[in-house]
């Protein structure tokens, strides 16, 4: 749709002026309504109105574009002032705005004014195109200024389309939830393929650094297919209407043909949601499962950060105070026993403090966009400080006088301090998101009958104000008591699995796992696992436990299986590729160098190309080498404070020779199996 089809004539004024901006708004609206696109010019008014109080459409540069999505709108139209004398309008750049388009979409799904506000708005930032506007003598030449300026916008796209090398232009978009392997890998192998089959291709790529070569409105419109590739959230309003090819991330590394021929076929689904929505499988319909995972792993990757950042200074608070002498001495106060240990202890431990609440928070966001934001941070802070205890408060001393309703209240919502635990930890924090984000739908759900007028208060104050309130109730009298309970015997467990001596058990089955699926959901709940035994270390060491007693080492020993676990496939493989280089292809041997630096450096995806190419042969290998390395780790009692770093951390590492020992046996295991199984390559 063009925007000269929007406009009628009698929609137009050249020589306005307004008192202020409530004036024009409102001459705009008489102005819209004599092109008799309006049934209800109330309801557009307030909708009008009710858009302008989320944030002003004054873009600057002396222009505004406020628009309106409404029922009382019969068809989508435009309307269009000058204002020779400006008008204070609240624009970004806090000039006045002399020319104003108002916009006017009904309600239907093809978002009609979403695509006239991305035409505007390029048309718009041609300054030429604007002063020929404001120059404009009459409404004719007003209108012709439009139209001959959208014909030389298509003939350009026409032309570009036309030199370029490509018979179609595909898009992508790729992340995974920690953005440092998967989402390149997957934007690599579908830019390698496209260029392969003579298409061409751009890939927006969402990783840890936030989003690069990010699509265009133009792109999108131009696109002949669409892939969305990602296992963490992508705002996915922009493609409504077009066919999207949606699945996971792996699929874009393994799978890159087959994407781009569903995207290029016309079967592909056509997306009609809305918002930032989850993410469904490429047959259309959106798996619990995957739909589950995302949003955890939405909360994982924000949170990582936050656990690695403070996790490592938290370990060389450790490592401080070991080379000092406290090692052995230090007891309670280890990793605080000297100034710079206890500063470094402190910056780290808040930041550690941090990651239960953003872990909540981010899955919340995940399922209800930016209003679980509020709900899913204080569910988390409320998870991870535990419920209030009785003996603090005013009434503590006066416990018999309280009524019925009060003594339930202190019997189910607060701790005492010889009663159980209440910090749910990293679990509850889990637990909060999902609460926080399904609740925050409710109320969503629930207040879709509210009057237009109270649309600006419902993210402000009804979203956050029950939200917390609910999820507060929730967490204090359920969730804290009950999974305080599970962290309780996690932790007993820990101890006994230690004391038994199963401990190495324990780092088998953990190291195999990180090898299964390279960085899939199997290798992250191994991970997620590890960062949770972090923080129930932390907390045991805050109930005044020592680093050297048996849960505590627990849990540093299975951190430590996990860290040997990942970095043994990238590192068996390309030791395998020097020792066999007939069992690989040339593009396989060169890549051996960079499996070494992604191996030490922790990150297990430099081993997928292989895993991908050849799952039956490599994947054994690499899990059973990865095994033996979390075996001997925990059989050595190989301790890691810090959640992730490969070698750059190996100097926080409990037994550190032993350790590398451990992981060396486990490369050479899986070096030395895929020498003996996996078939000779073919070139």
């Amino acid at each position: 749709m063009r925007i000269t089809d929007l406009l009628d004539k009698k929609s137009i004024q050249l020589n306005g002026s307004a008192s202020s901006k409530e004036d024009v708004l409102n001459q705009m609206i008489a102005l819209m309504s004599k092109g008799g696109k309006i049934k209800d010019v109330e309801t557009y008014r307030k909708g009008v109105f009710a858009r302008e109080e989320e944030s002003t459409t004054g873009i600057g540069e002396g222009i505004a574009i406020p628009h309106c999505k409404s029922d009382a709108v019969i068809k989508p139209g435009l309307a269009a002032m000058i204002l020779p004398e400006g008008v204070d309008y609240d624009s970004l750049d806090g000039e006045p705005a002399t020319l104003i388009f108002l916009i006017a979409a009904p309600d239907t799904e093809d978002n009609v004014h979403l695509d006239v506000l991305s035409k505007l708005s390029v048309l718009l930032m041609d300054s030429d195109f604007t002063s020929k506007l404001r120059k404009a003598k009459s409404v004719d030449e007003f209108i012709k200024v439009i139209d001959d300026a959208e014909r030389a916008q298509a003939a350009e796209e026409e032309s570009t389309a036309r030199t370029n090398t490509g018979n179609k232009l595909i898009l992508a978009v790729t992340g995974c939830p920690t953005g440092i392997a998967h989402t390149y890998m997957a934007a690599e192998a579908l830019e390698k393929k496209a260029v392969e089959l003579g298409y061409n291709i751009k890939v927006e790529t969402r990783g840890s650094g936030g989003a690069k070569n990010v699509l265009t409105a133009d792109e999108i419109n131009r696109a002949d297919g669409i892939i969305v590739a990602a296992d963490t959230k992508v705002p996915m309003e922009r493609f409504q209407g077009k066919r999207v090819v949606i699945t996971k991330v792996a699929d874009g590394i393994n799978k890159s043909e087959k994407l781009i021929q569903d995207a290029l076929s016309g079967t592909a689904p056509v997306f009609e949601g809305g918002g930032e929505t989850e993410e469904k499988q490429s047959e259309g319909k959106e798996s619990f499962g995957h739909s589950i995972y995302t949003h955890l792993m939405n909360g994982v990757s924000h949170m990582l950060p936050f656990v690695i950042g403070g996790g490592i200074l938290t370990a060389i608070a450790f490592l401080i105070d070991t080379l000092a002498g406290y090692g052995s001495s230090g007891g309670g106060n280890f990793g605080s026993c000297i100034p710079l240990s206890a500063l470094i202890k402190y910056i780290g431990g808040l930041a550690m403090n941090m990651m239960v609440p953003v872990l909540a928070g981010y899955i919340a966001y995940s399922i209800a966009d930016r209003p679980g934001l509020a709900v899913g941070f204080a569910g988390g802070l409320l998870a991870a400080n535990g419920n209030a205890m009785i003996e603090n408060m005013p009434f503590a001393g006066n416990m018999d006088s309280l009524g019925g309703f009060s003594r339930f209240l202190t019997n189910f919502a607060f701790a005492s301090e010889s009663g159980g635990n209440t910090v749910s930890g990293f679990l509850g924090g889990i637990v909060a998101g999902f609460l926080a984000g399904y609740i925050v739908l409710l109320l969503k759900k629930l207040c879709e009958k509210l009057p237009d007028a109270l649309d600006g208060i419902k993210p402000t104050l009804i979203y956050p104000l029950v939200g917390i309130f609910l999820e507060g109730i929730l967490m204090c009298m359920i969730f804290n008591p009950l999974i305080g309970l599970i962290n309780t015997g996690l932790s007993n467990m820990l101890t006994g699995i230690a004391d038994a001596g199963m401990i190495t058990v324990l780092g088998l089955i953990l190291g195999a796992m990180m090898a299964i699926d390279m960085g899939g959901p199997i290798n992250k709940a191994a991970y997620v696992f590890g960062t949770g035994m972090l923080a129930t270390a932390t907390q045991l060491m805050n109930n005044g436990a020592q680093a050297s007693d048996p849960a505590v080492q627990a849990c540093y020993i299975a951190m430590a299986s996990i860290m040997v676990g990942g970095m043994v496939p990238p590192i068996g493989i390309a030791v395998a590729c020097y020792l066999f280089p007939k069992k690989f292809t040339r593009t396989e041997r060169g890549s051996a160098v960079s499996n070494i630096v992604m191996g030490c450096s922790f990150i297990t995806e430099g081993a997928i190309p292989f895993a991908a190419s050849d799952p039956i042969h490599v994947i054994p290998c690499t899990m059973v080498g990865a095994g033996v390395a979390g075996f001997l780790s925990a059989l050595f009692g190989c301790t890691l404070m810090a959640p992730h770093g490969g070698i750059f951390v190996f100097a926080t590492v409990g037994q550190p020779f032993l350790y590398i020992l451990a992981w060396l046996i486990g490369s050479a295991v899986t070096a030395i199996m895929l020498g003996f199984i996996k078939k000779r390559a073919e070139s």
